[in-house]
């Protein structure tokens, strides 16, 4: 509302103050008589109150409107209003601040609104670049859950633009447990009052094909200067991929314990039965062998004990770089794969070689090559050779 309109109402209501007192004392058909004088002598000195008011502050807003533009040689006008003339006052020693700056830099004053509003515009175009580029989307929600931004990029994973987002609790676009998680992540940040950037993968609902994205996002709380919580802003991409590779490493994970505890089984075995089973990757106390080296048909380590560092002074996940041509000394790759190829047929070879050590030594030892045809690796079990 204007302020002229608002101080007409205002004296049109405490004009009708003394029309309540005339129909107490005298009585209402009194009242009604002096009922329009009064309403329209007020309205007249209404307005004129809200004329002399208004129209200085009309006219220092659009001062100040032009100097906003970078008119800095405005000249403001004085009023009858003692509150009004100490806002000009205060805002004259501004510009006269601002014009001595200026001087002194040596920078006419257009050019530094005309490179302000520049800087700005370049920052906008640089910033919609970066949304079309990037893989993924940008979103935020204030305290209460609602997004409040969202880039163009949701519907290329999604299928919903923006505007279907913007307004709305995010959790509607979340599976009822995935909202579950989203909404606990949200209690526990915005009770620790923390601007550290969290991980939060989460399956979202897809538009077109009513289907579920595992989606990764990396979400920053905004807080207040005060520190109080104020929403999130978050930075999301498809992550099915991820998903599919963390499923992978999961059973690959498994096989390898499967094969842990068959190789176990060997050295059990060969140990006549004696000693406990134990995991490939500790040493015992009392063993045959100084270390095992687990490879594949084409040389590659995919697995070793971990007292191997004893003794070529590689750590296990040095070796898990290397392929078993590269442990063996004179040996080349073709040579070792000519090898195992005799080793599938026989089942398993005593070898006496020579192992590299980290530092470029040598270490003579004897090999023990069996050929695990169920997983399709060889294992090696080495004992050094004392000279």
């Amino acid at each position: 509302m204007r302020l002229k309109w608002l101080l007409t109402v205002m004296c049109l209501i405490i004009s009708l103050i003394p029309v309540a007192m005339i129909i107490g004392l005298q009585g209402f058909e009194i009242a009604t008589k002096f009922l329009g004088l009064i309403l329209f002598i007020t309205l007249m000195v209404a307005l004129v109150i809200s004329y002399f008011i208004s129209m200085p502050l009309v006219k220092l807003t659009k001062n100040i409107d032009e100097i906003s533009k970078g008119n800095l040689d405005v000249e403001l006008e004085k009023s009858e209003i003692y509150e009004i003339n100490n806002l000009t006052d205060s805002l004259d020693r501004v510009m006269a601040s601002l014009k001595l700056a200026i001087n002194k830099v040596g920078v006419r004053k257009e050019e530094i609104f005309e490179n302000a509003v520049k800087a700005k515009e370049q920052a906008e175009q640089n910033f919609d670049i970066l949304l079309k580029k990037i893989d993924g989307w940008i979103w935020e929600i204030d305290e209460k859950g609602r997004c409040t931004l969202c880039s163009n990029k949701v519907t290329e994973t999604l299928g919903y633009s923006p505007k279907e987002l913007i307004g709305k609790d995010i959790c509607e676009f979340l599976p009822p447990a995935d909202a579950k998680k989203l909404k606990e992540k949200i209690l526990t940040i915005s009770q620790d009052k923390t601007t550290s950037t969290n991980k939060l993968d989460l399956f979202w609902k897809e538009k077109t094909n009513n289907t579920s994205v595992w989606i990764r996002s990396f979400i920053i709380p905004a807080v207040d200067p005060a520190g109080n919580y104020k929403g999130l802003r978050c930075f999301s991409r498809d992550a099915t991929d991820y998903k599919v590779t963390e499923n992978m490493i999961t059973e690959l994970q498994k096989k390898i314990r499967d094969l842990d505890k068959q190789l176990h089984e060997i050295m059990h075995q060969q140990d006549g039965g004696s000693s406990m089973l134990k995991p490939i990757n500790e040493t015992a106390a009392k063993q045959e062998f100084d270390y095992m080296i687990l490879f594949d048909e084409n040389t590659k380590i995919v697995d070793c004990t971990d007292d191997i560092e004893k003794k070529l002074g590689y750590s296990k996940k040095e070796m898990l770089m290397l392929t078993f041509s590269d442990v063996v000394y004179l040996g080349s790759s073709s040579d070792i794969k000519a090898s195992l190829d005799e080793i599938k047929k026989q089942g398993n070879m005593h070898i006496k070689d020579i192992h590299k050590k980290k530092d470029g030594s040598s270490l003579f030892v004897s090999e023990q090559i069996r050929y695990l045809k169920d997983r399709n690796v060889f294992i090696c079990m080495v004992k050094q050779d004392l000279l």
